[in-house]
């Protein structure tokens, strides 16, 4: 479905591009408008020569440069200047510089273009939409960079289905944006790979340390580098583990209970200091939280999203936002982590005015409420739990 927005910024884009387009014209028929209207006195005919700088700083196509020249050349001899020759020899040396600068032009615009694709491709490896489900849970996630241009920066977040349940991780690397990059990529490869051969979440943050130490080894002011950083586990059952190093507290979302609010803290108990900061010991343990009930969410973010001021230097109120967009992305009772997703980082987007100062990131893990499936008469459940299938 096309939305509305991208139709209108289509027809808009397309309307400023005519517009640009027929500007040459519109020069050269001003200047012969001046040269018929004001007889004698100021020699208005050689100000057609900016017509194809007009081309070349507008679209910037060879063929519009071309046709801008003609037009100038052409309003150049219509009218009986006394300075014909000297004149259209400043268009002729005007029109040629102005071909080479769009033939430059396109060339460096087909190289920047073939760089962005790239770029789309080494960022979509490091940090890869998230599929819809994991391991029986429905996922949803999203990321800003405060880099202009790129589309990672130094948050991070990674969703696995392993041997021990599924495992997530969302971290926030001191410092933003570019340069935060290779170690975001130092501790996801970490990650990808614990997760699956690690048997207790304490073993995947003893890796992830590694990891770390080893990327920021012989660096300058190495030892000023961290990581905040939460670890989930949500085993067979849902029971839900968790391992926080000085992370923002994640959000249990819970849109179906009556009389419980839509969105409460998950108690993580005390965290530890961020990653980079402390030795974690011979056996750090995840923290028990309780099961992830049916039709419940986990809803996690990165202080970039907390951090976020308007113009009045109001921080983003993400408690309100949360409980407000869990009730509209609940559909029927059951909630949608997309569509949850969607209305937060649209209302951040909004209350930020599209600056950003800090990278942000989103992450949801849902739980499907049981569907009561009738079969000739007979009513089942439909359990949601990961791992097990359903019927």
């Amino acid at each position: 479905m096309i939305r509305p927005r991208a139709v209108n910024r289509r027809s808009g884009g397309r309307a400023r591009g005519l517009a640009i387009l027929s500007l040459p014209g519109l020069w050269v028929a001003a200047v012969l408008g001046l040269v018929y209207a004001v007889p004698g006195g100021v020699q208005w005919a050689p100000a057609a020569v900016a017509a194809p700088v007009i081309a070349c700083a507008g679209t910037g196509r060879r063929r519009c440069v071309l046709v801008s020249g003609g037009l100038a050349v052409a309003a150049v001899a219509l009218p009986d200047t006394g300075q014909l020759l000297g004149t259209e020899v400043a268009v002729l040396a005007v029109l040629a510089v102005c071909f080479r600068l769009a033939d430059r032009r396109a060339r460096l615009a087909a190289e920047l273009d073939r760089t962005r694709e790239v770029a789309v491709a080494a960022q979509q490896v490091l940090l890869p939409p998230l599929p819809q489900r994991v391991g029986g849970l429905a996922v949803a996630g999203d990321h800003l960079s405060a880099s202009r241009g790129a589309r990672v920066g130094g948050d991070l977040y990674e969703v696995l289905a392993t041997p021990y349940g599924v495992r997530a991780v969302i971290g926030d690397v001191r410092g933003h944006g570019l340069e935060a990059i290779g170690t975001v990529a130092a501790l996801l490869g970490s990650f990808r790979e614990a997760a699956h051969h690690e048997p207790e979440l304490g073993g995947v943050l003893h890796r992830l340390d590694r990891a770390l130490h080893r990327h920021l080894r012989g660096r300058a002011h190495a030892a000023e580098e961290f990581v905040t950083l939460m670890l989930l586990e949500l085993g067979e059952d849902c029971d839900v583990q968790v391992i926080n190093c000085g992370h923002p507290q994640p959000y249990r979302l819970c849109p179906g209970d009556p009389g419980q609010p839509s969105a409460r803290l998950l108690e993580t108990g005390e965290p530890f200091p961020p990653l980079g900061l402390f030795d974690p010991g011979p056996d750090p343990k995840g923290v028990p939280c309780g099961e992830l009930l049916p039709g419940q969410a986990l809803f996690l973010h990165t202080d970039g999203v907390t951090d976020a001021r308007d113009a009045a230097g109001e921080f983003f109120p993400l408690l309100p936002v949360l409980e407000g967009a869990a009730q509209t992305a609940a559909h029927g009772g059951a909630l949608s982590a997309p569509a949850l997703v969607d209305a937060v980082r649209t209302s951040f987007l909004r209350h930020a005015r599209g600056r950003l100062t800090d990278d942000m990131a989103l992450l949801v893990l849902h739980r499907d409420a049981p569907r009561v499936l009738v079969h000739a008469g007979s009513a089942r459940t439909a359990t949601g739990v990961p791992g097990v299938p359903r019927p």
